[in-house]
């Protein structure tokens, strides 16, 4: 056990005899020599804020292709200093990046010849892998037909949404899987043309709901187990649950206000259990599904023996990971990966055996390389032989130690994009001079659109465009004014057919601010240790508080109750 202040953040932390079993475990060997990866100094918190400063993953801006002169979409601003390519340019074989390399130069340090490396060899404009028709979002992988949606794994026509595994027919949802016909939907598992869930497994068509689990034809209700026609809590015959159905269809703005605030107001009176972990065994953190031994870890499934992880599927026996999928393992201080065997590593996928490289696609045994494609036994984009590469790696390595700059991620002031760009400004908000202490760079340009013409204002009743084909055209042909930001947006055609479906109205925000108010709507992925709030007798601890402790994502001060597990099951219906 080790007992260490962070040096940036200056807080206190520890390291446990399993995490330098850990270090061990992963330490790489060359030639024989284990080179031994030492203990982290500065705190869980700071290191994912580093690899989350090099995620951009929803600010997309409209620039040239440096090989082909298009215009194209891309997470690169056109004032960034990088070469960016088209993705299918990118992929092309009538390029290298190998044709980039560099000998390593024994005299000057790790960091900075990395960098001269990493600012010349090309950037593909986006992170799309095996998908159709999505040219208009951003880590996509096996999905198709899909706009404006960010991390969607094998999912089907998603639309202005993040986090989407095995999801369709889907707008403006946050972390959800296996899902369909969803709407404004967080946090949700399993659920069928349903709107405005949180936390919610196996529900059907159901509005309104918190924390239900296995439910169908429900409205506004919080902790239902296994119940139907149930209105605010309230049993109903289906009779009566679907007279009253047929007088709030179609939604407006204002039906929606309304029944979000009757749904706050009735949680009020309800404990909250201390972490959203469905189908999972020995785990902490929050937003965990079907995992086994996850340990301080947010928004796994499938995932197993990993401690310090986020947003994960299939990701095993590793630690501080940020985004991993496709059975990804043996892992240290990465971003965006899939493969094996990966430290110190930023978005590189179907690789194995690559330290301190960026954005490498079915590469292996490569140190200190960027943009590489289908290589082995590379260092700084130079190909050498096997036993060449481990003789370089290793004395690399030995340098690194020397100058303290091996066994730690890439620092946030090497990140291409501006902190404000990234998701470190979603998880952990700094303002510009905040983020300059950090040397985070900053995007000062707006690149969003510019309108200055008249606003088209939608119609409140949907109804009016179902009758209307007319009335249709007029709003995909019109801008739209947000309320809250005042930016101006459209609606996209595939949107409108989703709305006119479901009986939904227009919204009347931008996607920018519909996005921020769901990622709100969860806990901050922070842990605090609380003894269980419940003092009610008929959960077995006779009128005084329950004596469980737990770690949990509401801070102590906070005026939730927040329940164990036993005490929040005997209390939900």
């Amino acid at each position: 056990m080790e007992d260490k202040t962070c040096q940036q953040c200056s807080i206190n932390f520890e390291i446990t005899d399993d995490d330098l079993e850990f270090y061990q475990k992963v330490s790489p060997i060359f030639a024989g020599k284990k080179y031994d990866i030492p203990s982290p100094v500065i705190c869980p918190d700071c290191r994912q804020q580093r690899r989350a400063s090099w995620r951009n993953d929803n600010k997309l801006y409209k620039r040239k292709c440096d090989k082909t002169g298009k215009d194209i979409i891309s997470i690169y601003s056109s004032d960034k200093p990088y070469k960016v390519y088209e993705q299918p340019e990118w992929y092309k074989d009538d390029w290298d990046a190998i044709q980039y390399g560099i000998d390593f130069d024994f005299s000057r340090g790790f960091r900075k010849q990395y960098k001269e490396l990493f600012d010349v060899v090309p950037k593909s404009a986006l992170r799309i892998k095996n998908c159709e028709n999505c040219e208009f979002n951003n880590a996509a992988i096996g999905s198709k037909d899909c706009y404006m949606s960010v991390i969607v794994d094998r999912s089907e026509r998603c639309i202005y949404s993040y986090w989407m595994l095995k999801c369709k027919d889907s707008v403006d949802c946050l972390f959800i899987q296996n899902c369909e016909l969803c709407y404004e939907c967080v946090s949700a598992v399993g659920c069928y043309n349903s709107s405005f869930l949180q936390s919610c497994e196996n529900v059907s068509n159901s509005f309104f709901m918190y924390d239900c689990k296995s439910c169908e034809s429900c409205f506004g209700c919080v902790g239902l187990r296994n119940k139907s026609y149930y209105w605010f809590n309230e049993q109903l015959s289906k009779e009566e649950y679907e007279g009253r159905l047929k007088k709030v269809f179609p939604l407006t703005i204002d039906k929606i206000n309304k029944y979000i605030k009757e749904l706050a107001d009735l949680k009020k009176g309800f404990g909250y259990k201390y972490a959203n972990v469905i189908g999972s065994e020995n785990c902490v953190g929050d937003d965990i599904v079907n995992c086994k031994n996850c340990d301080h870890c947010f928004g796994l499934t499938g995932s197993e023996d990993v401690k310090y992880c986020y947003d994960a599927d299939a990701l095993f026996d590793s630690q501080d990971v940020f985004h991993a999928t496709m059975d990804t393992s043996l892992c240290y201080d990465s971003h965006a990966i899939i493969g094996g065997r990966y430290l110190f590593s930023n978005s590189c996928w179907e690789s194995n055996s690559m330290i301190y490289c960026d954005n490498c696609y079915n590469c292996q045994d490569c140190l200190g390389c960027v943009g590489l494609r289908n290589k082995q036994y590379c260092v700084f984009n130079k190909q050498y032989s096997q036993e060449e590469y481990e003789e370089l790696a290793g004395k690399i390595i030995e340098k690194m130690q020397a100058e303290g700059e091996w066994g730690q991620f890439f620092p946030i002031s090497m990140s291409p994009f501006g902190y404000n760009e990234t998701m470190a400004n979603y998880y952990y908000p700094l303002n510009k001079e905040e983020a300059a202490k950090l040397g985070a760079k900053w995007q000062d340009n707006d690149y969003g659109i510019k309108y200055d013409g008249l606003f088209y204002e939608p119609h409140e009743d949907i109804n009016k465009y179902v009758s209307s084909q007319d009335e249709v055209d007029k709003l995909l042909a019109g801008i739209l004014k947000c309320s809250v930001s005042g930016k101006p947006f459209r609606i996209m055609p595939v949107e409108m057919v989703f709305y006119l479906k479901q009986k939904l109205p227009i919204p009347n925000k931008h996607y920018d601010v519909r996005f921020q108010e769901r990622f709100n709507m969860s806990n901050p992925r922070k842990l605090y240790k609380r003894q269980c709030d419940c003092i009610l007798g008929e959960h077995g601890h006779d009128n005084n508080r329950c004596p469980n402790e737990f770690e949990t994502t509401y801070a102590p001060d906070r005026k939730e109750s927040v329940y164990c597990e036993g005490c929040y099951r005997k209390s939900v219906i």
